[in-house]
């Protein structure tokens, strides 16, 4: 029994010193490759930015759409976590209460998919990257590493393929379109939305406005 102790002990000590040397890594370096677009069957098409080459207007769209108290929280949103779990409790399509931070997390340092393991690994990273990053890196690595279509990872990769432009030029709208799309990407068309992903574009479109008026998307800008 004291050997098993020491040897999770080591295995223990051994991720945490892994998870911050990676975590500081990127902090400065751009992840090379994530685990979702390894198992990518439709391979990757990707281009790193810099936040400064990315219009703000895909910020304010992607906190309007995903997470409206990015910059108020630490990491975790508490009142969005309880009312998925009321709504996935009645039944239904499930709904998750993550924010940008835990997404981030998740798309840098693990895979796609639910279960109490992943969040808590999920949950640890999230910790990380909140205090050794903090809000204008989560975002910028967020934007970079998120799937915007088909095959398709990253802001600047999206904006070309959907608006042959710069992600440096995004309009509202077509930052909007982009943010309803998030979610479903494959599923989700940015270039001719229709149903749905047409009046949730206009709806985050609309939420950009507040967004904007009350800063709720200042502490990426300060």
């Amino acid at each position: 029994m004291l050997r098993l102790t020491r040897i999770l002990a080591k295995i223990i000590l051994w991720f945490i010193g892994l998870s911050l040397v990676l975590v500081l890594l990127f902090r400065f370096v751009p992840p090379p490759v994530t685990a979702t677009m390894l198992m990518d069957a439709n391979g990757i098409t990707k281009d790193w930015e810099p936040l400064s080459n990315i219009d703000r207007n895909l910020v304010t769209a992607v906190i309007a759409a995903e997470d409206g108290k990015f910059c108020q929280h630490t990491g975790f949103d508490a009142e969005a976590i309880e009312q998925a779990i009321e709504r996935n409790a009645a039944g239904g399509r499930i709904r998750g209460g993550s924010t940008i931070s835990q997404q981030t997390a998740k798309n840098v340092f693990l895979w796609q998919g639910g279960g109490y393991v992943r969040k808590g690994f999920e949950a640890w990273f999230t910790f990380l990257i909140e205090h050794l990053w903090g809000k204008r890196r989560i975002m910028e690595v967020y934007l970079n590493v998120a799937e915007t279509g088909i095959g398709t990872y990253g802001a600047e990769a999206g904006a070309q393929r959907y608006f042959n432009k710069s992600a440096a030029s995004l309009t509202r709208p077509e930052a909007a379109r982009m943010a309803a799309a998030l979610p479903l990407p494959k599923k989700r068309s940015v270039s001719n939305p229709t149903g749905f992903t047409r009046r949730y574009g206009n709806t985050i479109a609309a939420r950009m406005g507040v967004v904007r008026r009350d800063g709720l998307d200042a502490c990426v800008y300060e």
